[in-house]
């Protein structure tokens, strides 16, 4: 296909009068397909429904030391809990925290606990002037909306195939005392499916904030979300790297069952050092008795061990890999070497990042919106819902059908074609300062 840069002002004519023809038929098909989330398909939700039996009113409810999971108590999670999550984790289960059902509310509690008493002893944020966190973009909308409602003032730090930008990070957090913090998906990220390299690890267990309560928010929320067995990305553990750099709490890290057995049903959990559990176990100890003990039985009795997760964790990448097969070969059928468009191709995690050309994304969504497809909002992978390019859209491909899937995929080709054309024939006399998008 030729490049929609190089095309003269009557092929874009002509290219744009055939994709509006194209884009009608698919208006008058009536869609309604949801791409906005990354939601397991009901495919995948029935993977887990032998969770419902695997405690029955006639079971022992009752742990290995003893414990009744109906009863109050065990403020940290029951030792299985902790020994089946510690290895999904790649932590030891003295380190390990066992919450509820979302871990995303266990980092909106570490922040909101961080403004009104502060982290080991440091000063409570709410008595700050100002508080500043440093977000990797393209990012995870849901993480910059807990800073955003705290008020906190989000600097955006650009990824790379490598990870966030660490001479940026390492500078601004060694001058900057109201720096507190930084997001992070550090494997198979949100949306690019990058997984840090190991030298962005090695330097984010060096990092020497000005800020003493400054912590890394590690969300790894997709540690074991493959999509190949045989070609798998690799992340060093953080926790291990820190205690070995000599900057043991330095780092929260993260991790659910959410989209491994039933979002709305898992069980999170927080890992951390010594000193921070402490802090964090003082705190919660005014806030609750204990968590679903019930839940977190469950959830043992259901995998029995990690390879019993692992094994589950195949069956979910049978599901979705091929869904993501589609989506990438559509893109490559339909958009390859137009040079108005790039996406990522990531080993594993929930989402496809696609960027066009500057100025068109927000169009993009909509046109999309009004033939039947919904996808994520253009700007929600920046803070504030503002990306200055209006070119990064976060493709969620988990949730439809396959061939709903497909289609959706299609039609979303068609609008990126037909709104960049009509872009560069509206820009056309300065073609020369439009670039193709490069990942």
């Amino acid at each position: 296909m030729k490049s929609y840069l190089t095309m003269s002002k009557e092929e874009l004519q002509t290219e744009i009068a055939a994709l509006k023809k194209e884009y009608s038929k698919f208006q008058s098909m009536e869609l309604e397909l949801d791409m906005s989330r990354g939601k397991p398909c009901k495919d995948q939700l029935d993977l887990s429904m032998g969770l419902m039996d695997a405690l029955t009113s006639g079971a022992d409810l009752c742990c290995e030391d003893g414990t009744d999971c109906r009863n109050y108590g065990v403020l940290g999670g029951i030792e299985e809990a902790k020994v089946l999550i510690g290895d999904m984790m790649e932590n030891n289960p003295d380190n390990i925290l066992i919450y509820g059902n979302s871990s995303l509310n266990v980092m909106y509690d570490q922040i909101s606990r961080s403004f009104t008493h502060g982290v080991m002893g440091n000063t409570p944020w709410c008595q700050l002037d100002k508080v500043k966190w440093l977000c990797p973009v393209p990012g995870y909308d849901r993480h910059f909306g807990i800073t955003e409602y705290f008020g906190i003032e989000m600097i955006p730090v650009p990824m790379s195939t490598e990870g966030p930008d660490m001479d940026t990070i390492e500078k601004l957090v060694a001058e900057d005392e109201a720096i507190k913090g930084i997001w992070c998906v550090p494997k198979y990220s949100n949306p690019q499916g990058y997984s840090y390299s190991d030298e962005t690890v090695r330097r984010f267990a060096r990092l020497k904030p000005a800020a003493k309560d400054f912590r890394i928010y590690w969300d790894n929320a997709y540690g074991i979300h493959h999509l190949y067995e045989d070609h798998q990305d690799y992340l060093i553990e953080i926790l291990a790297e820190c205690k070995r750099a000599g900057n043991p709490d330095i780092v929260y890290k993260f991790a659910s069952t959410s989209k491994i057995t039933f979002p709305g049903s898992g069980i999170a959990a927080l890992a951390t050092s010594p000193n921070n559990l402490e802090d964090i176990k003082n705190q919660l100890k005014h806030q609750t008795i204990g968590y679903d003990k019930v839940n977190q039985l469950r959830h043992v009795r259901f995998f029995k061990d990690i390879h019993g997760m692992v094994e589950h964790m195949k069956k979910h990448a049978g599901i979705i890999r091929p869904k993501f097969e589609a989506v990438e070969e559509i893109f490559e059928e339909n958009l390859q070497g137009l040079d108005i468009a790039c996406w990522t191709k990531p080993n594993g995690g929930y989402f496809i990042s696609f960027d066009g050309l500057d100025g068109t994304a927000k169009e993009i969504v909509d046109r999309a919106k009004k033939a039947g497809v919904k996808l994520t909002p253009a700007g929600s992978t920046w803070p504030y819902h503002k990306d200055p390019h209006d070119s990064n859209i976060r493709i969620a491909p988990t949730y439809p059908p396959l061939e709903d899937l497909r289609t959706a995929s299609r039609l979303f080709t068609v609008c990126v074609r037909l709104v960049s054309a009509q872009h560069l024939l509206d820009n056309y006399d300065e073609r020369a300062n439009i670039t193709a998008p490069e990942q």
